[in-house]
């Protein structure tokens, strides 16, 4: 049951699609207290409570003990005491004696103070009076996820080859360097689908330009790279450059598509360009002008990108450059007290994504000036959504990959997400898999992280147990920064047990790709916490470092330095696997509880669940060479079971032909249980109980 409450009058976010009629009266369950503009809702949690959601937020899976703040932000030392992150996602679930589930959808700041001040108190604070807010019961936790999920519309859907191995580093400066990077892989037996084009292949990086000098025939490239089974994603950043004779600038100040300032002049703030105006996304005529100008890479062949920099990111602006040249020219070392040199050193680390200037500039809606940090969280989001319905204009049957760094629900329709700047660190290893499922809880499903670590320098084992789990997200893309060490594999010694591993994940397209489109068209979920499949069993919710994955897998990723193996708890029965590569594994039959594994740093253990099965494809070196016409299917079962695989062409939109679902099928003929399927099944490995 879901009760929608319209407090004030709320800006339209996009986040919900469902037309729900809004009540009257209190709101059910919470306290509510006017306070400081804004509004303060308490709920008083039981002692067995857990708390899922937030999406792309800190800490675990249950986030109850934390203070939260939704505003999206750029930070990439994402560490323990971090409030807020990239993205926004303001629905949490409580689940205990009820399972209740809370969306506030307002495009302003909100925290989320869950257990941090008083243990058994959630308080929910909103600046603003202007809001929506969404109660929805549920049977149990995973019932309140899915009718939340119905009510905000189907998730994106990317292209099948949006699931291969994808390689990116700031940055690949010339069209000989990406040729290196492909070289590389193809001569080390490593598969490789993509390859993106940070900041650097654009003419001093102007929004939809390509340097002549870095690449002198764009379009001829392009191809060139398709013919080696590689598609090129380029970013694209929500900074305009301003320049005289740039047409992107030229146009959006002719037609007054750029945020202002208060007194009507277009806002600036410096990012990478040096200084720029910020595209007024909010704008619907704005929004699809610049949604437009994506026609000009895809026309040279581009299918996919990445939009960056939005939420908005800004390295300083005129006033903060003012305030710290003020405080630098008069700032005495021989005489100044120790506090005063800190703040000095505040006052310049601070220059950037100052909340003063983010309240410095204004959008248009619909006629209406706002200012920019009442909608703040939606911004990026906007920047997915001009780009999400420009491609049904310029690409109506042929699906393009996006995703995004900021994000708010509501986008989750039009692009993906990656998780932003991380580190190098086992610490973000460990966020990443708690943190899968909180994103699908808020229709992100197409996401995953920069694998191995954006910043710092990654380890050869690091990298080994990231692509161990970075394997089964459907993003896998190693993304590492400028001046750090070199993370593609063939930069880190022997290539083998890369090739390997990165094999794996090949084999396990067909799965991966189903499991995923299944989860779009039925408003699912693809990762799961252990608690969500086994609501009765009390250890399974106390469970953070394991996954369910689909219908078939769990999950247990070795996350730590030096790691043989792990512990493993078993809510039932299951057949663990142990990958070496896509041809060479071992199996064990597992019973319910506690297990020690043992998974060298080269190997991939996961779980196949009682009665479920697996079906596995022959590896290839890119999506477009995978054979999809023979399988190996390995079960665990005593009886007759069925997994229905969902394929399509991997690129149309024909999404709900019926044709699109292959069944396999494990029967039992005179007494003997055996494989069959419209498909050719050339090996059948079949585990029972008793094995």
């Amino acid at each position: 049951m879901i009760k929608k409450y319209v407090f004030g009058n709320p800006i339209e976010t996009g986040a919900v699609t469902a037309d729900i009629e809004a009540c009257s009266g209190a709101v059910e369950f919470f306290n509510e207290i006017e306070a400081d503009g804004g509004i303060i809702f308490n709920y008083l949690m039981n002692d067995s409570d857990i708390v899922y959601g937030l999406g792309e937020a800190n800490r675990g899976m249950n986030k109850r003990g934390g203070f939260y703040r939704s505003f999206c932000t750029d930070e990439p030392n994402q560490t323990e005491e971090k409030q807020s992150f990239y993205g926004v996602h303001n629905f949490i679930v409580i689940t205990g004696m009820i399972s209740i589930g809370f969306f506030v959808d307002c495009p302003g700041e909100v925290s989320f103070d869950i257990g941090y001040t008083s243990s058994n108190m959630l308080n929910i604070r909103l600046k603003s009076k202007d809001f929506v807010l969404y109660v929805i019961e549920g049977k149990n936790a995973y019932d309140t996820v899915k009718q939340f999920r119905e009510i905000i519309g189907r998730s994106y859907i990317a292209p099948r080859w949006a699931f291969g191995y994808q390689q990116s580093r700031w940055s690949y400066m010339n069209e000989d360097e990406i040729r290196e990077v492909v070289k590389k892989h193809r001569e080390n037996n490593i598969p490789l689908d993509a390859v993106y084009m940070d900041i650097d292949y654009m003419e001093r990086y102007k929004d939809f330009t390509v340097s002549d000098e870095a690449f002198p025939d764009f379009p001829k490239f392009v191809g060139e790279m398709r013919e080696c089974g590689i598609r090129l994603v380029p970013i694209i950043d929500a900074g305009v450059k301003i320049e005289d004779n740039y047409d992107i600038y030229e146009e959006g100040k002719e037609k007054g598509y750029f945020c202002k300032r208060s007194d009507g002049s277009d806002f600036v703030a410096s990012v990478w360009p040096g200084k720029t105006h910020f595209p007024d996304f909010l704008n619907t005529e704005a929004r699809k002008w610049f949604g437009s100008k994506y026609k000009s890479l895809t026309d040279c062949g581009i299918e996919g990108f990445w939009n960056d920099m939005n939420e908005p990111a800004m390295f300083f602006t005129e006033e903060g450059e003012e305030k710290a040249k003020q405080l630098i020219s008069s700032f005495d070392f021989d005489t100044n007290r120790q506090d005063k040199f800190f703040e000095l050193g505040g006052t310049i680390m601070g220059l950037a994504n100052r909340s003063e200037d983010y309240r410095n500039f204004y959008h248009n809606i619909d006629g209406k000036k706002v200012r920019h940090d009442k909608v703040h969280n939606i911004y990026g989001a906007n920047m997915t959504r001009a780009a999400g319905e420009a491609f049904e204009e310029i690409s109506p049957d042929k699906r393009i990959l996006m995703f995004s760094r900021a994000s708010y629900i509501g986008s989750h329709r039009y692009g993906g997400i990656w998780t932003g700047d991380n580190q190098s660190w086992w610490s973000h290893l460990l966020m990443n898999i708690k943190m899968m499922p909180s994103l699908n809880m808020c229709g992100f499903l197409y996401s995953g992280a920069d694998i191995g670590g954006f910043g710092c320098n990654t380890t050869r084992d690091l990298l080994m147990r990231w692509l161990g789990f970075g394997i089964f997200t459907p993003l896998m893309r190693n993304h590492s920064a400028m001046g750090t060490r070199r993370q593609e594999c063939y930069s880190l010694g022997d290539t083998e047990d890369f090739a390997n591993i990165i094999s794996i994940r090949y084999s396990l397209i067909p799965y991966l790709y189903s499991e995923y489109m299944k989860a779009c068209l039925n408003n699912d979920m693809l990762f799961k916490p252990l608690s969500f499949e086994y609501p009765t069993d009390g250890f399974a919710s106390e469970i953070e470092d394991q996954l369910i994955l689909g219908e078939s897998l769990m999950l247990a990723p070795i996350y730590e330095q030096n790691a043989h193996g792990r512990y493993v708890y078993l809510p039932e029965d299951m057949l663990l696997v142990v990958f070496r590569s896509s041809a060479v594994r071992r199996y064990q039959v597992l019973k319910k509880g506690i297990h020690y594994i043992k998974a060298e740093i080269n190997e991939v253990p996961v779980f196949i669940r009682r009665g479920k099965l697996l079906p596995l494809c022959r590896t290839a070196q890119c999506t477009d060479e995978l054979d999809t016409s023979m399988f190996e299917l390995i079960a665990f079962t005593d009886d007759e079971i069925e997994y229905v695989m969902y394929e399509d062409d991997g690129i149309s939109k024909d999404y709900d032909n019926k044709n699109n679902y292959i069944p396999f099928q494990i029967k039992r003929v005179d007494g003997v249980l055996g494989a069959a399927s419209p498909k050719t099944v050339v090996k059948l490995s079949l585990f029972g109980q008793n094995d």
